[in-house]
């Protein structure tokens, strides 16, 4: 089995492979894109064994694990605050994080979080985002209605409702006998 660590940054993505023996394979970087990562994925295909890749928790990288699973690759995100009490480094950059990964899978020490299976992803995201227009939607109803307050006056009801008090100005009909 491969052991890959995975290290994303904004234009990158830094690799780090080691072999079962914890050998050195390779250390590349490449596009964080679908086509970075399919490249990625083929050059790895030509030592014909599985891998297994951790990312650290971060923006980005549900992406890079549901793209990397879906071309066949077994992969763990990594509680970030917890990688760093495991492996605390004098020496932070990408290619030493990316190998620290590495490291950390193949001895089984990944401290992984559990990400729920995008079907249900998808439905918690519609369900935030019905949330959030039903918010949105109430926001703007208290802002029309503040908004006919000010420049209204008391004339603004809500609808249905007459502006003055029954009875007046409609002429009352003791009044006109």
């Amino acid at each position: 089995m491969l052991h890959v660590g995975l290290d994303l940054s904004r234009r990158r993505l830094d690799v780090c492979v080691l072999s079962d023996e914890a050998e050195l394979v390779e250390e590349l970087a490449a596009p964080p894109d679908p086509e970075g990562l399919g490249y990625l994925v083929s050059k790895l295909a030509r030592h014909r064994q599985p891998v297994r890749a951790v990312i650290e928790s971060m923006t980005g990288a549900r992406f890079i694990h549901d793209t990397l699973e879906q071309l066949g690759w077994d992969v763990l995100i990594a509680d970030a605050q917890r990688v760093k009490g495991l492996a605390p480094l004098a020496c932070k950059t990408d290619r030493v994080d990316a190998r620290v990964l590495a490291v950390l899978s193949h001895r089984n020490l990944v401290p992984a979080i559990w990400l729920p299976d995008p079907r249900v992803r998808a439905e918690r995201e519609q369900a935030r985002f019905r949330l959030h227009l039903v918010k949105h939607k109430s926001m703007l109803k208290h802002r029309i209605h503040a908004t006919l307050m000010t420049f209204a006056g008391a004339r603004a009801r809500a609808p249905g409702h007459s502006a003055e008090p029954a009875g007046i100005g409609q002429g009352d009909a003791r009044s006109a006998a």
